[in-house]
């Protein structure tokens, strides 16, 4: 297949150690492993000296610690890496406008117009890779290819600290065992490897009719596509965020009415602290419930006029929250968001409960934050509070 797109696919290597690590240096060459380690601890990134024991995202933090009893556990810091993602976006934008994020550590970038500029793609690969090194100190493995397929494919298979633009994209495709390609579960493989289809090479040379009758209408066609190399996608540039968040996994199940509340205002502070951070403000406030039964809920309230304001967020996610919960069965994670963003602070009307004074504290609590991290400044309300925060959730 011929195209004349040059896609990147730019991945962090084990992105949240790797930040913890610049901000605790003495952990340089040690298995970190971010998450808890108690009983619902779960782990959420690692170092290639954990991994190198057996450690993988994803896992319970108890049998991480069994499989690496030496493990150093930090807890995450999800502001620290919302902002080295930040960082990492510029990064890529100043080599291409093309750039389409897919989490807070990997991205594609179409770098098909700055050949004039950076050279081959090769080239540009490498002065992404330097400059993400010397700007962040974060380490990236870089794949390219003509397609999100064989770029995704090659940046997984030089990883770690790696780059990988094949010469040749079919016979890298095809030297891949069929469980790489997208669509390819434990399931589909198993269907597969009945048919005598292992490796990448072999799903490509399989009629198509045979496919479709083992795999379905949709799906054999799809994967005989990819087989072939034919992923037309486009790297489709990230739109503005559409919500700001925070959620938290407690390590013991909630049902207090006022610890419960409690940790909605530390979920709302935490919202409210990055709004300020990014000049924004929003009018929709969500709170999402998931209950020990794992069965998860969201509630929201639509405010008059868009905000940033800690207590106005705080009360409508208390308020949202109420009015599903009503004592239902106790709560395993909290989480609250604000959408409808628009650029901020909003306008704000002057009232007995508020002084005006009030959000140049806001503006100095969250300069402390970016500078010393998220608990360098807590609310006095929360100070008492302790036992049941478990892991924090993803931001958005």
């Amino acid at each position: 297949m011929s195209s004349d797109k040059d896609i990147l696919h730019v991945d962090l290597d084990a992105f949240y150690a790797g930040v913890e690590i610049l901000r605790r240096p003495d952990l340089k060459g040690k298995p970190v492993v971010v998450g808890g380690r108690g009983p619902r601890g779960v782990v959420l990134s690692c170092s290639y000296e954990a991994r190198s024991k057996g450690v993988r995202n994803g896992m319970p933090g108890m049998r991480a610690r069994r499989l690496c009893p030496e493990a150093v556990f930090v807890p995450p810091d999800f502001d620290a890496y919302t902002s080295a993602s930040k960082r990492f976006r510029e990064v890529l934008l100043s080599f291409t406008p093309r750039i389409e994020p897919i989490s807070l550590d990997e991205a594609f970038c179409d770098v098909s117009g700055a050949h004039r500029m950076y050279g081959s793609t090769p080239q540009v690969a490498a002065k992404i890779r330097k400059r993400v090194l010397d700007e962040l100190g974060l380490v990236c493995s870089v794949g390219g290819g003509p397609s999100k397929l064989v770029a995704k494919l090659a940046s997984r298979a030089c990883k770690p600290d790696g780059l990988l633009v094949p010469d040749d994209h079919l016979e890298f495709l095809h030297g891949l065992p069929v469980e790489e390609i997208w669509g390819v579960g434990e399931a589909t493989a198993s269907v597969l490897r009945r048919l005598g289809i292992r490796s990448v090479a072999e799903l490509a040379a399989t009629p198509v009719w045979v496919l479709q009758q083992a795999l379905g209408d949709q799906l054999g066609p799809h994967l005989a596509k990819l087989a072939r190399g034919e992923d037309g996608r486009e790297v489709v540039a990230q739109t503005e965020s559409k919500s700001v968040g925070a959620e938290q996994t407690f390590d013991r199940d909630l049902a207090s009415p006022d610890r419960l509340h409690a940790e909605i205002l530390r979920l709302a502070d935490r919202v409210a602290s990055r709004l300020a951070a990014t000049g924004t403000c929003g009018r929709t406030v969500t709170v999402k419930i998931r209950l020990a039964s794992f069965a998860t809920h969201t509630r929201s309230r639509t405010l008059p006029s868009p905000t940033q304001d800690v207590w106005t967020i705080f009360a409508a996610a208390r308020d949202a929250f109420d009015g599903f919960h009503r004592g239902r069965e106790r709560v395993r994670l909290l989480g609250v968001s604000v959408s409808g963003l628009t650029p901020g602070p909003a306008a704000e009307q002057l009232s007995f409960e508020r002084r005006p004074s009030y959000a140049r504290a806001e503006q100095a609590v969250v300069r402390v934050r970016k500078r010393f991290g998220e608990d360098a400044v807590r609310m006095a309300r929360l100070l008492d509070e302790g036992g049941t925060r478990g892991k924090s959730g993803p931001d958005r």
